[in-house]
């Protein structure tokens, strides 16, 4: 009666025509849904399994499930799982229910939480955490996405490498054993081969050279799969190797084990070309750190390395950071000789293979690139120079012509060019400026030579204002640590020296001896790069130029230097020196009580004002070029400027003249 009972709602649908659930044994149902409505299903299934069902109110339709023969009762609900899943719905168990709602709000509700070995039901909505190992779970996101209903989700979260996957539970085992597939260790992996005896780094020039004259190419397109990367690591005397085909890596192996064996002499000879360093300095450095000794003192013989005895018997090199033991005999039978061949930047190395590879490791080091710094100075001048004078004098030499007793006098201020004597001797020699005088014919005056003008009166003045504004702009390139120079300007004698003989004596050929020295704009810097990029420089910045080459003790010149060391990073502007002057200068020169009287005093005083203004300052830029790209840009905006100047500076055309194209610099 209990089963009756419960079977009569689905009697009920089979009434109707819509469906049927008929039982076939104590343990087996036969289900038989033609489009029954999705309510009376729920109803149904709630009975024969005993769950509790809670209906979202959109879930709506109709379902249809036929079974042939009877089926456990145990696989009903998978079975209703799978109908709903085509209705696009999804059910989501939760304390002791079964929400069933649309597939899109599946992923919104606390579904199930999948271990790492459990399994969910077929079309259940589960949650799974997938730890990767290998590959990145961001880059299998766009490869799993498409395997994965639309309305689920899945999430990479890069911090811990994992793939957060909500979707059905048979799906999430589909996808685990994707994952599985893909996260495999990389055959690509880099490989690490010791060498005992060989230089690692001459080992990786051969080998690549000799890989690369091997690979099979098409047409000059080489196959991906065949590329063999190895790089040499000085530190450990160790390849690094790399490639995407597995018996290219073991090929090396074999040649590398062929390369890495010891050489029956003691020492043997190795020629290492440097790309960047200078080879006498550098053998100089390698004589010093091996034998202890300074560079100037082992350069004056070749170098014979220490060797101590092994355990075995064998000589072994000593260590560099170890005070080496007394030359012994062992040390004159294997000697060792570092010597530079200046003629093609090489360092000759005649040691045994443990010494020469230690000398290797420092050679790359040594021999790396070395940054460059380019040095733009700017040097800005202004100054202001103004000066006034006036005054008034008068001269009465009537009486200085006569015979007998006589009187002259009169005022006289200012230098020859100034004064009213000097005009009256050599009225061509009048300073510059407004000269307003009364002359009464000439004068002969005892004692000076020839007739004179009776200059009674002469009356000046004067207003100057000269500005100048100068900018210089020197730029050096240079290494770093070493010194630069620039110089831009003249080469005048100074006289430092003459002999003559004079009188009676027999006298030789006069001389004179000369010292040349530049005078201009003169820069001289040498910088020093830290890690951190900031630039250490010592300089010195001069601007000198000719004052006066008439004074008869020598040549006048002026001159303002500044030598300093500064630290400046890279591109900035820093101010390294300057000079603000301001200076006043006011004169009067007057008859005493005569030029103190008002209104009439300034026909006895002669007035002078001078004010001159002087802005200097001193800014230096330097720029770090580590590589040749950056030089070349820096190069390249130098040189378009000063090819854009000399296009502008063509002279603009005659008619009578030719036409003459400017020289001016080739396009880059």
């Amino acid at each position: 009666m209990k089963i009756l009972a419960a079977l009569l709602p689905a009697a009920m649908l089979v009434i109707m025509g819509q469906a049927a659930a008929q039982p076939s044994g104590p343990d087996n149902v036969t289900l038989n849904f033609v489009n029954a409505d999705i309510e009376g299903v729920v109803k149904a299934v709630s009975e024969i399994t005993g769950r509790n069902f809670v209906l979202d109110p959109r879930v709506k339709g109709t379902v249809n499930i036929v079974s042939a023969r009877p089926m456990a009762r145990s696989l009903v609900y998978d079975v209703f799982l799978s109908a709903l899943r085509l209705q696009g719905y999804a059910a989501i168990e939760e304390r002791n229910m079964v929400k069933i709602v649309p597939e899109a709000e599946a992923k919104l509700h606390p579904g199930r939480l999948l271990g790492p070995d459990e399994r969910g039901s077929g079309d259940q909505i589960s949650t799974r955490v997938f730890t990767l190992k290998y590959e990145s779970a961001a880059q299998l996101v766009p490869i799993l996405r498409p395997l994965i209903a639309p309305a689920n989700t899945i999430t990479a979260y890069p911090a811990n490498n994992t793939l957060v996957i909500t979707d059905y539970a048979g799906n999430l085992q589909r996808l685990g054993r994707i994952i599985d597939s893909i996260d495999q260790p990389s055959g690509t992996d880099p490989v690490l081969i010791p060498l005992a005896h060989a230089s690692a780094f001459d080992v990786a020039v051969m080998v690549n050279r000799l890989f690369a004259d091997a690979a099979p190419g098409a047409a000059g397109a080489a196959d991906a799969s065949q590329r063999l990367s190895v790089v040499a690591d000085t530190r450990s005397n160790s390849l690094i190797a790399r490639s995407d085909n597995p018996s290219r890596i073991t090929r090396l192996r074999t040649l590398v084990a062929m390369l890495d064996s010891p050489t029956s002499a003691a020492g043997n000879l190795h020629v290492v070309h440097l790309k960047n360093a200078e080879a006498v300095r550098v053998a100089e450095t390698l004589r010093a750190i091996y034998l202890g000794e300074g560079g100037a003192a082992a350069a004056l013989r070749p170098a014979v390395l220490p060797v101590v005895a092994s355990p075995a018997g064998a000589p072994a090199a000593a260590s560099p950071l170890q005070p080496s033991a007394p030359a012994t005999v062992a040390a004159a039978l294997s000697p060792g000789m570092i010597q530079a061949d200046p003629a093609t930047n090489s360092i000759l190395i005649n040691a045994p293979d443990a010494v020469y590879n230690n000398l290797r490791a420092v050679i790359d080091k040594l021999d790396a690139r070395r940054a460059q710094v380019y040095v733009e100075a700017l040097i800005a001048e202004i100054t202001a120079d103004k000066a006034a004078e006036f005054g008034i004098q008068w001269q009465d030499l009537g009486g200085a012509g006569r015979s007998g007793s006589g009187v002259f006098g009169g005022t006289n201020f200012g230098a020859p060019a100034q004064n009213i004597l000097g005009i009256a001797a050599n009225p061509a020699g009048a300073g510059r400026g407004l000269n307003v005088g009364v002359i009464r014919g000439e004068i002969n005056i005892p004692g000076v030579a020839g007739p004179i003008l009776n200059l009674r009166l002469l009356i000046r003045a004067l207003e100057a204002d000269s500005n100048a504004n100068i900018l210089s702009t020197p730029t050096l390139l240079t290494l770093d640590n070493e010194e630069a120079r620039i110089v831009i300007g003249q080469n005048v004698p100074f006289i430092t020296g003459q002999y003559a003989l004079s009188g009676a004596a027999t006298t030789p050929t006069p001389f004179q001896t000369v010292e040349r020295r530049d005078v201009g704009l003169t820069l001289r810097v040498k910088p020093q790069i830290s890690e951190g990029g900031t630039v250490r420089l010592q300089l010195y910045q001069e601007v000198s130029s000719v004052q006066d080459t008439t004074n008869a003790a020598g040549v006048i010149t002026n001159k303002r230097a500044v030598e300093s060391t500064v630290l400046v990073d890279d591109g900035q502007i820093v101010v390294i020196g300057g000079l603000i002057q301001d200076s006043v200068r006011d004169g009067v020169e007057k008859v005493p009580l005569l030029g103190d009287l008002p209104g009439l005093g300034a026909l006895f005083t002669y007035n002078t004002r001078a004010r001159t203004k002087t802005n200097l300052m001193v800014f230096l830029r330097p720029t770090v070029l580590r590589t040749a790209q950056r030089a070349d840009t820096v190069t390249g905006s130098r040189y378009d400027y000063i090819r854009g100047e000399q296009l502008e500076a063509a002279p603009p055309p005659s008619p009578p003249l030719p036409e003459m194209q400017p020289p001016a610099l080739p396009p880059r």
